[in-house]
Order: C-alpha cells, then structure tokens, then sequence
C-alpha cells in the first residue's frame, strides 16, 4: 500500500469526545467499512464506541465495491442511501474486450435488478469509507495513527496497551482490520492457519483517464496465461482505476512491501497486450497502489471471550465474490444487534451474531471460488472451469445477495428510529 502504515508518533483523535454514553465501551480495530459500519450500529444501540486506525488518515481511492441486494436495505436502515449513492462511481455498465479493443460481451447495470456483475450501488472503497466515517465522527471517538500493541482479557473486560503507550480498558474489542487482521493473529493465532489462498493476485491504482473511459468499464483477458487488465470509470473523470489480475500460485511478498509489490507486478504483466503497458507506465506516480494475494479467511469461530472479529478478519470471501462490503454491512448490523439483544453478553451476542451469518458468509465464499477457478490457466492437471448456467448457480447466488435474515430487533434501543415506526425486515431466501 502507498499509505504510511508505520506507527505514529501522536495519535490523532477526531469526533465523540463529548458524548455521554452509559452502555458498554468497545474497542473496533479499524477504520475502512467494517468498523465505521459497526461504530454506526453500536452507537445506535447504546455503545460508547473508539474506533483505532493505524493510518495517519483515511485512505483513499482502492478497488470498486459493491452493495447488493440485503447490504442495500442494510444501508437504508443507517439512512445513507443518499450519501452512498451521491458518492458512487455512475458506472453504466461493462465490457469486455479482445486485445484490439474490440467489445465481445457486455454487461449494464441495471442487469438482475442492480444486483449482477455490475451493481447500481458501486462505489470506492475510500469513498464509502468517507462517508460511513462523516456519518459517525461526531458520536464515535475515532483515534488515527495509533494501533493495539497488547491486550489482556479477563470476566469483566478487556486491558488494551496501545502502541502510542496509551492503556485504556473496554467492555468488548472487535477487530475490522482486514485480511491481515493484527488483533486475528494476536488472539486467534498466526495468520496462515486461516488465509486460503486462492492461486491468485490483484493489483490496482489509479490512473490518468487518457483512454477516452467514459461510465464503461473495460477488461481485457488473455485466456492462455490466466492474467487480465481492466479500467472502470470513477467519479473524478480525468482519472480512471486501473486493476490486474493474474494467477500467482507462489506468493510471497510481504503486504507492506510496496516497492516489491510494483517490481512482481511488472514482471507478471510483461508482454500483457491491449492497453497494459500504457496503463503500467502510471505505476511510479500513483498515490494509491495495492497489490494482495487473493484469499480468503476461513475460521470455525470468530470470536474469544469478549474479543470478536467482523467483515475481512473474520470471513474473507475475496475480491472474486464481489460481495466482501456486503458481508461487512451485513455482519455489522448483525453483530451490533445480537450483543443489544443479548444485553451485551459476548457469548451470547457473539454466537447469535455467527448463527445468522455462518451460512451466509459460506455461499459467498463459495461464489469468490468459483470465480477464481474460472480464471485458472488451462491445462491437463487443471480443474474443470464452473459452468455458470445451471440452476444451481442462480440458487447459489440468490443466497450470496439475499440469503440472510435482517431481524427488526423490536425492543432493542435504537437512537436513531422514530418512536412507534418499526423498519420492515426484508423478505428472505
């Protein structure tokens, strides 16, 4: 990443400073999707709320994410469809194209109801980001620069030490920071006894719009060496993003190397046709390059006594699913509502919170599987790429978009709800 992840000096706090709340404290480890979206609901519930970002800031920029289906009623029940949809990147739909430029499929948003390959609720990571953080900075203690350095639980709480020096005790602490969650790997165990990596890589940066992209995505795929370039437009129409895909059996490049992060990419990508090689030129002066592993999270549990894990840490379906920010807002509305409901019982709350999810969680993983076996590079010891068509594919779908049940959590506070105006659950699969 192009971001500045190394630990800061002072710890810079914005929003929530005043707030007088008198339910439980928690801790969320950062400050993307999850965490905001979690910050959104606990605040609503009653919870005092610190959430704790290593950055020096929000991070701009990052790959397109989409809100499908029950993650769009999800964000209608925090009041943001306006804002999100305001911020998203006007995308009309998408083609892809042979290495001329010349178009062989397309795909529009308004495809399946809003819900297909391109969503009607596209947005970027950092623009959504945005705005679930303007949303909450004023009732939400947010603390920038700083990250959990050590914790010790015990029946009552949770002591956590600070890299800044800071000690400070909560109720609950949820990580929300990622595939390589710190707080996963400090409570949980070390990180590969729960990545699956999926024999792919991603990469993608912004990029000068000098290619005419106008509300149309473009993808190129060379079929033969698995890899694929591709530009979709944004809200700022003099710059376009740019992603690469490639297969990448052998990864091993440290996540905070950005340097060597670059030098793979170009090496993968040599000899890439279409538009790579102008697209690559951008490499050296974008302000926000990120290159992964594409993998998945898979854990029989995700939580610990009073520590649990949401979105990325916990259940990593990857980019391939399209659907890791719908099970972010999903789980936090979820997790939020379960530890209300349960009157802030961690085991409680925490294991009703995974009994709504599991299921859910496991179809879009499923999907994100699927999706990179598809892009695997043929051969004789190769598995069988899916076949998308049969009905067992829309039935696994329907169950990746709308499979879960949103409860109204009648009874529970909720600061931000009319007084005898109940929200309508939404109709289930």
């Amino acid at each position: 990443m192009s971001v500045d992840d190394s630990d800061q000096g002072h710890a810079i706090r914005t929003g929530g400073r005043g707030a007088r709340v008198s339910g439980p404290r928690v801790l969320v480890a950062g400050a993307s999707i999850a965490g905001p979206a979690l910050a959104h609901w606990l605040c609503r519930r009653g919870a005092a709320v610190t959430v704790v970002e290593r950055a020096p800031e929000l991070r701009p920029g990052g790959q397109a994410v989409d809100a499908r289906g029950v993650a769009k009623e999800v964000i209608g029940r925090m009041g943001l469809d306006a804002a999100v949809r305001a911020a998203c990147t006007d995308t009309a739909g998408a083609h892809t194209v042979d290495a001329d430029g010349q178009v062989l499929e397309t795909f529009r948003a308004d495809d399946d109801g809003g819900d297909g390959f391109i969503a009607d609720i596209e947005i970027l990571r950092g623009d959504l980001s945005q705005v679930l953080y303007d949303a909450t900075r004023d009732g939400v203690e947010y603390v920038f620069g700083d990250r959990i350095a050590e914790l010790a639980q015990d029946a009552d709480g949770v002591d956590v030490v600070f890299a800044s020096g800071n000690r400070r005790r909560f109720d609950l602490v949820v990580g929300a920071d990622g595939l390589h969650s710190e707080l996963r790997a400090m409570v949980f165990g070390p990180h590969e006894r729960f990545l699956r990596h999926l024999g792919h890589m991603l990469a993608f940066y912004s990029v000068p719009n000098e290619f005419g992209l106008d509300r149309w995505l473009l993808e190129y795929q060379d079929q033969e060496s698995g890899r694929s370039a591709l530009l979709r437009p944004i809200q700022d129409a003099t710059r376009a993003m740019a992603v690469f895909y490639s297969t990448s059996a052998d990864f091993d490049v440290d996540h905070r190397d950005v340097a060597a992060q670059k030098r793979l990419l170009r090496e993968r990508m040599a000899g890439l046709g279409w538009l790579a090689p102008e697209i690559l030129a951008h490499l050296d002066d974008t302000p926000d390059f990120y290159l992964d592993q594409v993998a998945q999270v898979v854990m029989d549990r995700w939580s610990s006594g009073r520590v649990g894990l949401l979105g990325d840490a916990a259940f990593s379906s990857s980019p391939m699913s399209g659907q890791g920010t719908g099970l972010a807002l999903v789980g936090a509305y979820l997790l939020a509502g379960e530890l209300a409901a349960a009157e802030w019982d961690p085991d409680a709350g925490f294991a009703r919170y995974e009994a709504r999810m599991r299921s859910f969680v496991e179809a879009n993983q499923e999907i994100g599987r699927l999706n990179a076996r598809s892009r695997d590079v043929p051969g004789p010891d190769a598995e069988p790429r899916p076949d998308f068509t049969g009905e067992w594919f829309t039935e696994l779908v329907g169950r990746a978009i709308n499979g879960v049940e949103l409860p109204d959590y009648t009874g529970v506070p909720d600061s931000a709800a009319p007084a005898g105006s109940p929200i309508t659950s939404s109709a289930k699969l």
